[in-house]
């Protein structure tokens, strides 16, 4: 039994992603996605977490800004963390995405040229 488990932990399946939603499926037709990605389990945890790490830090900063709508921190400050996460996501998006994934991501703009390999 344990063996099983192990093999079924490595084995890659297809998913279907919505960065905007914070959204990761198996079912196409369940809900629009925007990227394609296999993955095994350890990888799709990994891009779960960082999902929840995004919308934390999303909650955080809304809070923050209920509070201080006048503050003099700039928006590239107050984003600063928010974008660090965003690319992390994209960088591990095109990791586990598909060719088409991997175009898409590649030309976003995020990420030097030559610096996705």
């Amino acid at each position: 039994m344990a063996n099983e488990h192990e093999a079924s932990a490595y084995e890659r399946k297809t998913y279907y992603v919505s960065v905007q939603a914070g959204s990761i499926l198996e079912d196409p037709t369940a809900t629009s996605y925007e990227l394609v990605i296999t993955a095994n389990e350890e990888e799709l945890n990994r891009l779960q977490e960082l999902f929840e790490e995004l919308a934390s830090m999303d909650e955080a900063q809304t809070a923050v800004y209920g509070l201080t709508p006048f503050s003099s921190a700039s928006d590239k400050q107050i984003n600063a963390g928010t974008d660090g996460l965003l690319e992390d996501i994209y960088r591990l998006l095109y990791e586990l995405g598909t060719d088409e994934t991997k175009r898409h991501v590649a030309t976003m703009g995020l990420f030097p040229e030559g610096s996705l390999q």
